[in-house]
C-alpha cells in the first residue's frame, strides 16, 4: 500500500510528496508552477514515476512556493544524502552550482542547463529541431498564411523554440506571415494562463489560425483561446494531442521523461557520470507527436514533407538555428 505524506519543510511552505522507501533516495524539484501543467513538470514527473514504479525507490517531489526557495530545497535534501537530486528547468543553473559544489558526494542532473561539474548530469535537448518541423506542419496546414508563437519567459531557452519553428515556417512556406509574442520577463510568465489566453486571442483576432504555444503553464490559456477561436495550437513539451481534438495539430516533445528515467537508472545501476547529455531528433530525444487522435489533421502529404526535412536534420544536412543573428 502506497502512503502519501504531505511535509512542511523548515518555515517555508513547499508541498513534498514521499512515496514508497527503499535504499534509493531520489529529489525532484519542480519550479513554482509544479506538477500539473500538462507540459515540463508533468514530463519530468512520468519519467521520475516510471522508475519508481520499476525499482520502488523513495520518490521525494518538492514544489517551492517561490523560486528563492529553490536553493534552500536543493541544500536540505543534499543534507539529508539523497542519491539523486533533480532540478526541473534552467532556473535551478545558479544556486545547483553552488549546491554541488558544496556536496560532491552528491549527484545532481539540471533540465534545460549546464553546469560544468562532476557530479552533475546536464540534461539539454534540441528542441529547436522539433519545432523547426512543427514550422512544416504549420505552413502546409495554415488557410490565413498568418502563424503565431507564444512564448512563456523571453530567455534563449524559449526562443530557440520560436527560432526553429519560424525557420520550419519559412523553408516551407516563404509567404506566410509569423508572429512571435512573449508572456514577460520573469518566471512568472511560466504561470499566468491570463495573459496567455489575452495574447493568443489578440493574435487570433488578427487573422493568424495555428499557434504553437512555448510557456509552461501558461500555455494553458492559449489552449482556451484556441477552443474559444476554434483555431488550431500546436503543444509542447508533452503530448497534448488530446488537450483538444481537432484543434491540437501536433505536439513537440523533448526527452524529459526518457533522461530522466535514464538518469535515475544511471544512478540505480550505479553508472552515473556527469557533464552535458543533449538530446535531438538522431538521439530520439525530440519528436513530434502523430498518434490517433491528430492523425486525420495530418494527411500523407504532409507527413512526407515532414519526415522528408526529419532525414534532413538527423543527417546534418539541415542545421537549424536555435539564437537570433545579430545584425
Amino acid at each position: 500500500m502506497r502512503i502519501k505524506i504531505f511535509v512542511a519543510l523548515c518555515i517555508t511552505c513547499f508541498a513534498v510528496i514521499e512515496t514508497s522507501s527503499a535504499a534509493l533516495k531520489v529529489g525532484l524539484i519542480y519550479d513554482v508552477t509544479g506538477r500539473g501543467d500538462l507540459s515540463f513538470c508533468d514530463a519530468a514527473y512520468a519519467g521520475a514515476k516510471k522508475a519508481e514504479d520499476e525499482w520502488g525507490f523513495k520518490l521525494t517531489e518538492v514544489t517551492p512556493s517561490q523560486s528563492t526557495d529553490t536553493e534552500l530545497t536543493l541544500r536540505r535534501l543534499a543534507k539529508l544524502k539523497y542519491d539523486l537530486i533533480i532540478g526541473v528547468g534552467f532556473l535551478f543553473q545558479e544556486p545547483m552550482k553552488r549546491v554541488a559544489s558544496e556536496f560532491p558526494d552528491v549527484k545532481f542532473a539540471l533540465i534545460d542547463a549546464v553546469i560544468e561539474q562532476p557530479n552533475v548530469a546536464s540534461l539539454t535537448y534540441r528542441a529547436h529541431e522539433g519545432t523547426f518541423l512543427a514550422g512544416v506542419i504549420a505552413a502546409l496546414k495554415t488557410e490565413t498564411k498568418q502563424i503565431g508563437f507564444i512564448g512563456g519567459m523571453k530567455v534563449p531557452l524559449v526562443e530557440a523554440f520560436e527560432i526553429g519553428f519560424g525557420a520550419g515556417i519559412k523553408a516551407t512556406n516563404p509567404d506566410a506571415e509569423f508572429t512571435a509574442d512573449y508572456v514577460g520577463v520573469t518566471p512568472q510568465a511560466f504561470n499566468d494562463p491570463a495573459k496567455a489566453k489575452e495574447l493568443a486571442l489578440a493574435q487570433y483576432n488578427r487573422g493568424i489560425d495555428i499557434i504553437l504555444a512555448a510557456a509552461g503553464a501558461s500555455g494553458l490559456g492559449v489552449l482556451e483561446a484556441a477552443k474559444t477561436r476554434k483555431k488550431s495550437i500546436i503543444w509542447v513539451d508533452s503530448n497534448g494531442n488530446n488537450l483538444a481534438p481537432g484543434l491540437v495539430l501536433t505536439s513537440v516533445i523533448k526527452g524529459v521523461e526518457i533522461s530522466v528515467y535514464e538518469t535515475i537508472k544511471s544512478v540505480q545501476e550505479g553508472n552515473f557520470s556527469g557533464g552535458l547529455k543533449d538530446y535531438g531528433l538522431k538521439e530520439g530525444g525530440v519528436e513530434y507527436i502523430v498518434d490517433d487522435v491528430n492523425r486525420k489533421l495530418l494527411p500523407d502529404e504532409i507527413l512526407k514533407q515532414v519526415e522528408a526535412f526529419k532525414a534532413k536534420i538527423i543527417s546534418g544536412d539541415i542545421v537549424v538555428p536555435h539564437e537570433r543573428q545579430q545584425k
